[in-house]
This record gives C-alpha cells, sequence and structure tokens, in this order.
C-alpha cells in the first residue's frame, strides 16, 4: 500500500492540531523559555562586546596604550612614540581631594575633610578619540591652577564650579564639572571619583615623587601605515624586560571583556541546563499529547496508515509547534537586550544599542531544535512503532523499549547537541564539566525514579486506605513515578543551589571581611618619615594596631627558564603574570600568610637576591623552593631564587602580597610604603584630618567603603545568577506539569472507578497529597546533598570565595520548594477530580 504524501499529511495534521493545539502548550512553553534565555544572554554578550570593540579606540584613549608604573617614559622613548603617530601622555595617581573654604550659598556641614580620588594629569593633545564631556562648557587644555571634577565628587565634598579644592601642596579652582570621560572604561577598575588636571597642574601637587604610587601611560594615534596588532606585538618583543603593559583598539578593556565573557558563558550554560530541564517537560508533555490522541492513531492504523504516515502526521504538529516555540522565543531573546540594558543603568561596562546578532540567535535556534528533536523522538517513536491493540490498551499497559533506530536518531542528535556546547564555548573543559554533571543529576534522579517505584512494588500494603492507594499510585501502570522524582528532584536541588550561592555571597562580605579588615589604608608615606607616623597615629588612637610595609611595583617576566612573553596562552589562574603587580621585602614572615616550604631568610641576609612565592601561583607555575623567578622592577630585571612558599590569607583587607623578596635586594629602590590602621571607626575622620595636614601626599583608604563597593558587585553578580536561574526553576516546574499531564488520563481513569466505589473528591486529593510528600521525602536529603555540591562548585571552584552557606535559610527555602512543588502538583491534579464518569469512560 502506498503511504500518504506530504502534503496529505500536513493536510490531515494542520486539521486534528487546530481543535488540539492547547496540548502542546507545555512543548511551546519549555521550548520559549529555554531559547529565550540562551538567545537574550548571548544577544547581550555580543553586545557588549562589540560595543566594547566598536569603541575600542575612544575607549582606550588612542589605537594603542603603552604603561608603565612608578616612572615615566625617558625623552628617546617618547620620540620613538612619536614616530609612529600622534602622542598623548597621562598621569593617573590615588590623591586626596580636600575642600577650600565654602562655596557661595553653600553649607558643606555634611561634607567629608577630605576624599580619595583618582586625580590624573593630561597633556594638551587629550583626548586622542572621541571627547571630553563638560556641565556647562566646551573642553579645552587646562591651565595649571584649574580642574575638572567628575559628579560624585562634587556631590560628596559639596562643591560647584568656581569653588577650590587642595591636592597635596597645590590649590586648584573648579573650571567644570565632568558629563563624560571618554577612556573611563579604559582606566580599569578605580576607588573613587575622577578628577583631571594638565600635566603641569599635577606636577605642582608633589604628589610625583620617586617611590609614589602612579601610573604613566602614552597613547599613540597610529599613522594609517600602521597596524595596531603589528605595533603591539613587535613593541612587547622589543621591550619585553621593560614590565611595561600593552593595550590595543581591539582589547581596549580586557578585564571587562574577560569578565562579559566568562559571565555570559557561565549564564549561557545555566541557561542551556534549563533548556535540557525542559526537554523532559517537553518529552512528558507530547506524551501526554500523544495519549490523547491514542483512539486517533490507532483508527489510522486499523485503516491502513502505515507506522511512517503515523510518524510524519504527528511529526509536522509537533514541528510546527516546537518552531513557533523557538521563533517566539528568538524574537523575545533577541528583543530583551535594550531593556536589561536599561534597567541595569551604569552596572554594565557600555550601554550597546539594538542590533541583531546572527551567531547567538542561531545557535539558540539550533539547542532549541536539537532539544526538540531529542526529546519529542521516544513518544513519537512509540506511536509509530507500537501496533494498533497494544496502543488501545495504553491506559493500562506501558510499552518502553524503543526500536534501534529511534534510539541511534536519539544518539546522533545528543552527539551533536554536545558538539555544539563545546564547540561555542570560550572554555571547552569547564562547559563539558557542567553538562556532564547536569547529566549525572538526570541520571540519579531518574535511577532513584526507578527503584522507589520498583520498592514500592515489593513493599506490604498498609492498612490505611489513603496509604495504601498512595502507595500504589508509585507502582501502577501508567504510573509517572521517574518522571515526578526527576521533576521534584531538580526544583529542590535548584532552590537549595540558589539559597547555598546567595547565602555564601552574603557571608563572603558581611561575616567574613568585616571581622578582618582594617579601619584604614594609608598609600604614600615616604619611607624615611615613619617615626613620624607612627607618632601621628598613636596621638589619635592609642589603641591602633599598625602593619607598615614598603611597596613597589613589579612585572614576573620569566619563571624557570621559561619567559612570560613566549607564552602563547597564560596558564589557567595565572593572573599574577598579567602586567605590574604589587612587591614587597620583608625581613619577617609578613601578617596574614603561613610558611608552608622552605624556610624564612635571616634577618640580616644580605646575600644574592631571594623571594617568597604564594603556594597556589607555585602550584600554577609547577615551580618551587630552589627554583628561580625574574621579575622586572623600575625597568631592571631581578633574578631570585624561591626561598620559601607561603599560604596567603585573601581574605584579612590588608596587605598580601604573591612576591616578597628578602631586604638587601630592594632596599635602595625609590619606594615608598604603606600602612594598614585598625582602630575604632570613630577615630577615622580626626585621623584622616591628622595624616593629611602632616602629609598632604599621602593618600586615605576608608576599607568601609570598598567592602561597599565589592559588596555591590558581589549583589550585582548574585542577582544575574538569580534571574538565569530562575529560568531553570521555571523548567523544573514545567517538568513537574508535564509529568502530570502525562498521567492525565491514567489518574482521571482511577479516579473515576474509586468514586465509583465511593471515594470522596477529599480522600483522592489526600491520597495524592500523600504520594507527592512520600517522593518529597525522599528527595529531600538528595536535594540537599546535589544543591549543596552545586553551590560549592559555584562559590569555590568559580569564583573562588569561602563556602560559608546559612543552613537554616538554605533548609527553610528547602522546605518553601517543597511545599510549592506540591502546591502545584496538587493544583494540577483538582481539575481530575471533576472528570464526569461517563466522560472518563468513552476515552478508555
Amino acid at each position: 500500500m502506498t503511504g500518504l504524501t506530504w502534503r496529505a499529511s500536513w493536510r490531515i495534521a494542520r486539521r486534528d492540531l487546530h481543535p488540539g493545539v492547547r496540548g502542546l502548550r507545555l512543548l511551546f512553553l519549555c521550548l520559549f523559555l529555554g531559547v529565550a534565555t540562551l538567545a537574550a544572554i548571548g544577544s547581550l554578550t555580543s553586545a557588549i562586546t562589540q560595543e566594547l570593540r566598536d569603541r575600542g579606540r575612544v575607549i582606550l584613549g588612542g589605537d594603542i596604550e603603552i604603561a608603565m608604573t612608578q616612572r615615566e617614559a625617558g625623552f628617546g622613548d617618547k620620540q620613538a612614540f612619536r614616530q609612529l603617530g600622534a602622542l598623548s601622555e597621562t598621569i593617573r595617581t590615588r590623591a586626596m581631594a580636600q575642600r577650600e573654604g565654602q562655596g557661595q550659598g553653600q553649607e558643606g556641614g555634611d561634607a567629608p575633610p577630605a576624599v580619595l580620588t583618582e586625580l590624573k594629569g593630561v597633556d594638551a593633545a587629550y583626548p586622542l578619540y572621541g571627547a571630553l564631556t563638560l556641565h556647562d562648557r566646551a573642553y579645552r587644555p587646562l591651565d595649571p591652577d584649574h580642574i575638572l571634577i567628575g559628579e560624585a565628587l562634587a556631590e560628596r565634598l559639596v562643591v560647584r564650579r568656581g569653588d577650590r579644592l587642595r591636592y597635596g601642596v597645590a590649590s586648584f579652582t573648579i573650571a567644570a564639572i565632568i558629563a563624560d570621560e571618554p577612556d573611563r572604561l579604559g582606566e580599569g577598575f578605580t576607588l573613587g571619583p575622577v578628577a583631571i588636571v594638565s600635566m603641569d597642574g599635577l606636577r605642582r601637587t608633589g604628589l610625583i615623587q620617586p617611590g609614589s604610587l602612579y601610573s604613566s601611560k602614552y597613547r599613540i594615534r597610529l599613522y594609517p601605515r600602521y597596524d595596531a596588532a603589528t605595533v603591539r606585538a613587535d613593541w612587547e618583543k622589543a621591550r619585553a624586560n621593560e614590565g611595561w603593559t600593552f593595550k590595543d583598539r581591539d582589547r581596549a578593556a580586557p578585564g571587562a571583556d574577560r569578565f562579559i565573557e566568562r559571565m555570559g558563558q557561565f549564564l549561557s550554560l545555566i541557561g542551556l541546563a534549563a533548556l535540557v530541564i525542559a526537554g523532559i517537560g517537553v518529552s512528558n508533555g507530547v506524551a501526554s499529547y500523544l495519549a490523547a490522541k491514542r483512539g486517533g492513531i490507532a483508527t489510522l492504523k486499523v485503516l491502513g496508515a502505515t507506522s511512517t504516515d503515523i510518524a510524519r502526521i504527528y511529526r509536522l504538529q509537533v514541528g510546527a509547534v516546537a518552531l513557533l516555540g523557538i521563533g517566539a522565543g528568538l524574537i523575545v531573546g533577541a528583543a530583551l537586550p535594550p531593556l536589561v540594558v536599561a534597567l541595569a543603568g551604569d552596572v554594565l561596562p557600555v550601554s550597546p544599542g539594538f542590533r541583531l546578532y546572527p551567531a547567538p540567535l542561531l545557535t539558540s535556534a539550533a539547542y532549541g531544535l536539537l532539544i526538540a528533536f531529542l526529546f519529542t523522538f521516544p513518544p513519537l517513536a512509540k506511536a509509530r512503532t507500537q501496533p494498533a491493540a497494544a496502543i488501545f490498551r495504553g491506559a493500562v499497559e506501558s510499552r518502553t523499549g524503543l526500536d534501534r533506530y529511534s534510539l541511534t536518531a536519539m544518539g546522533v542528535a545528543g552527539a551533536l547537541l554536545v558538539a555544539l556546547a563545546l564547540g561555542t564555548a570560550r572554555e571547552p573543559l569547564f562547559s563539558a564539566a557542567v553538562l556532564g554533571a547536569v547529566a549525572a543529576v538526570l541520571l540519579l534522579l531518574l535511577g532513584l525514579g526507578l527503584a522507589v517505584s520498583r520498592l514500592a512494588r515489593r513493599l506490604p500494603r498498609p492498612r490505611r486506605p489513603l496509604l495504601r492507594l498512595a502507595l500504589a499510585n508509585l507502582h501502577r501502570p501508567g504510573a509517572q513515578t521517574a518522571a515526578l522524582i526527576v521533576a521534584l528532584g531538580l526544583a529542590l536541588t535548584l532552590f537549595v543551589t540558589l539559597a547555598g550561592i546567595e547565602t555564601s555571597l552574603n557571608a563572603e562580605i558581611r561575616s567574613v571581611v568585616p571581622k578582618k579588615a582594617p579601619a584604614q589604608i594609608v598609600l604614600d608615606i615616604p619611607a624615611p618619615d615613619q617615626p613620624r607616623f607612627r607618632r601621628i597615629v598613636a596621638r589619635q588612637a592609642p589603641e591602633a594596631q599598625l602593619n607598615i610595609v614598603p611597596v613597589l611595583r613589579g612585572t614576573i617576566t620569566a619563571f624557570g627558564k621559561q619567559r612570560v612573553a613566549d607564552l602563547k596562552d597564560l596558564p589557567e589562574g595565572a593572573w599574577f603574570l598579567r602586567g605590574e603587580r604589587g612587591v614587597t621585602y620583608s625581613a619577617t614572615l609578613p601578617e596574614g600568610s603561613d610558611l608552608v616550604a622552605g624556610a624564612w631568610w635571616a634577618k640580616d641576609y644580605s646575600g644574592p637576591p631571594l623571594v617568597s612565592l604564594d603556594a597556589e601561583a607555585a602550584k600554577i607555575l609547577n615551580i618551587g623552593v630552589g627554583d628561580t623567578l625574574t621579575v622586572s622592577i623600575l625597568g631592571r630585571e631581578i633574578e631570585a631564587r624561591i626561598a620559601s612558599l607561603r599560604k596567603v590569607n585573601w581574605d584579612t583587607m590588608g596587605f598580601n602580597y604573591v612576591l616578597v623578596f628578602s631586604p638587601a635586594t630592594l632596599q635602595s629602590a625609590p619606594h615608598s610604603v604603606a600602612a594598614t590602621i585598625t582602630m575604632d571607626a570613630r577615630h577615622n575622620i580626626p585621623m584622616t584630618r591628622a595624616l593629611l595636614a602632616a602629609f598632604p601626599g599621602v593618600s586615605v583608604i576608608a576599607v568601609g567603603e570598598v567592602i561597599d563597593q565589592v559588596g555591590a558587585i558581589l549583589t550585582q553578580m548574585s542577582r544575574a545568577i538569580l534571574v538565569a536561574a530562575s529560568v531553570a526553576i521555571l523548567a523544573g516546574i514545567a517538568v513537574l506539569v508535564g509529568a502530570i499531564a502525562a498521567s492525565r488520563q491514567a489518574r482521571s481513569y482511577d479516579g473515576v472507578i474509586l468514586k465509583t466505589l465511593g471515594a470522596t473528591r477529599a480522600q483522592l486529593l489526600g491520597a495524592q497529597a500523600l504520594e507527592y510528600g512520600l517522593l518529597a521525602a525522599i528527595l529531600a536529603l538528595v536535594a540537599l546533598a546535589l544543591g549543596s555540591a552545586a553551590a560549592w562548585f559555584v562559590i569555590v571552584q568559580l569564583f573562588d570565595f569561602g563556602w560559608a552557606p546559612d543552613w537554616p535559610i538554605v533548609l527553610a527555602t528547602l522546605a518553601g520548594g517543597a511545599l510549592l512543588t506540591l502546591g502545584i502538583g496538587l493544583a494540577g491534579s483538582i481539575p481530575l477530580l471533576s472528570v464526569r464518569p461517563a466522560s472518563a469512560l468513552r476515552q478508555v
């Protein structure tokens, strides 16, 4: 017999689908949620990274940037820079802004005595790209006694145009308030608002001294004949030993690039996990839909329809609804980024406009199609391969086997899904680990579901009717026990995961940091004036504890026999190899460190250079005691032998250094010292006033304000994770709804028979409540273990924070999640109690 043509199959599918499309709403919803999440995350990540690249010249302030710390480029180097193109020079340092007098009509009573700022000196050529935008006037090169300040600084010091500020030993008149600084993002993380003066004005302050902590940057607008990437690579190779850092317009803000890419990948994996979870809901929804079509499928087969005809008809139906769900998800996902940008405000590094990005949309569509194919294939295969008699007996007899063709097709789809996830990932190993963990959790829950069903079948029957009925529901024909356990387990696991992440992030700020943090950090103290500094601190706060350390900057240029410049990619976790880092020297083991290998040098050691290295850094670089480490400090390379390894306690908020040298190595180099002051908070303002009066060039950092900034960043991260994971929770709920829908006909039939025998609605609902309660009780410990493990991985392995969940909150969240999911399950069962016996029996 000749089978139906595609046109005839579509005609039947369309006519059958029109009145029954409501049965495939779960398929539409699951695919819509998953694809929309992936498309939105991918589009937002692409929009931000593309905006960073499009605005690379403006963000960087040139086509190429050459930076160095604690020194300026020599005359010969500047001449070489000018041969490449137009040159702009800036110097940036942290400095305290002090208000002089009061402006007209301003009280200023609540203004602090001084505010830590980022003071930047610019030359007449600044900016090479973009425009420095001011309120009320156009920008022009500054006079030596004029200053531009940011809006945040004006608000904190309660000043306006025409008022005067003091930096170091110099006074400035506020010429205007900055509206937009073109290279703000390229400057990186700052601890305070910005202020801009001319280069001559900066030198008037007396802040730029030998040993002071400042950064010199040289931006070049290249002549057309030069390529930025080539120039950067040539200069990096030629000056690999100088300790200079280089950027070009294509990677103007590498830190922001890395953060956005990694956060985007992490959130995308959460979205993909949600889509995979939703796939189970898709499978249950399609199974429920086909169960409702059981009579029509059997009739078609009796009338001569082939297995191919059946498969084609219902694949067309499922495919049409799946395409609608995927298409709607793509439209919403593409439209969401502008809304996210508007809601995020200044949280994002840039504010990209609306643009369609084909790559993430195509990737999201491919994920949706593969998930739809993979999870709708089993119920469609059963409809295709089962004979008519078996279909008619489906309400009381379940066949679970799949033919070899179906298993092969599903295997290919699964392999393509994994290949797509790994092929589009920035870190394939990390992506593979996440996908493997999701698959392992699903298999574990599925195995637990099968085990519970078998155990329920073997247990003796309880005497109490409701409990006996609840237990029988776990193993009767057509029971969806495995699907229910997967659904409930996923939902409860996600609730525990979110609670563990949220409470650990809160504890990182609320509990760990404040207990160990000093009140103030003071930078740029002249090294010869340490005794005077100690006297002032003791006078203002006699009980204060001081920790004073020398401060220099250096770049690791080689470890062992490996030159850093020759590495194609930095080792994973080797953040300390990127540019210059703080270095110090000490005769004794520094506070906040524990010696784990080797020995500390004698206090009077004066031999060849020795260095103590952070143990974690040594592990990453695969070096140890006795190996050599080469560091460029102030343009001079120093090769030192590793004398010891230390465990550095980074959460102390004190001075923690990856590299600590023997004193004789660096004592003669020009440098300043820094101090932490641990004291009662009531001494902060008097201490700041006294220190600035004695040392106009020092910078005083209020640690509480730093903690607030870090807390704000962690809160933003937590919210982003919460939003993305909420989609996974919705997917888990969709799986639960799908499991209930898949068992709808069997439960309707059972309910009708029981009501005919005298059971009340309350008794039927009570039996289902007991059934779901038994499953929730079984899953509670499993979900607690799985969710805690997932949260631990995110907190410890991804964010490198301490694992400190609030267990009462986690357990309360687990209990609340259990009640919520049970409520959803019971709510889905209520309509089944209203089914009329005649209507239900006609469907059997």
